[in-house]
């Protein structure tokens, strides 16, 4: 009896799941009265390309130091550390 009670709860479950997730779709909400067919989204229209944007100026070598302590112990770094 207690086999059959959780199964019949079980399959009730599966039941309003399945039923909640289908009449989420638009098309079965149409099908169903709930949704007048005028209604439906329409499909996107497409985007244009946007301008490409240009290439950001980089230092040049020389400016750019790997490896120095300024990378590590910048005054100006710490400057925007809130105390």
């Amino acid at each position: 009896m207690t086999n059959f009670l959780l199964g019949a709860v079980a399959g009730a479950l599966f039941a309003c799941v399945g039923t909640i997730a289908a009449v989420r779709q638009p098309e079965i909400q149409t099908r169903l009265g709930l949704r007048p067919a005028a209604m439906l989204a329409a499909a996107p229209t497409p985007r244009s390309e946007p301008a490409p944007r240009p290439e950001p100026a980089c230092p040049p070598a020389a400016a750019r130091k790997v490896g120095s302590v300024e990378m590590l112990l910048s005054p100006r770094r710490f400057w925007w550390i809130a105390p």
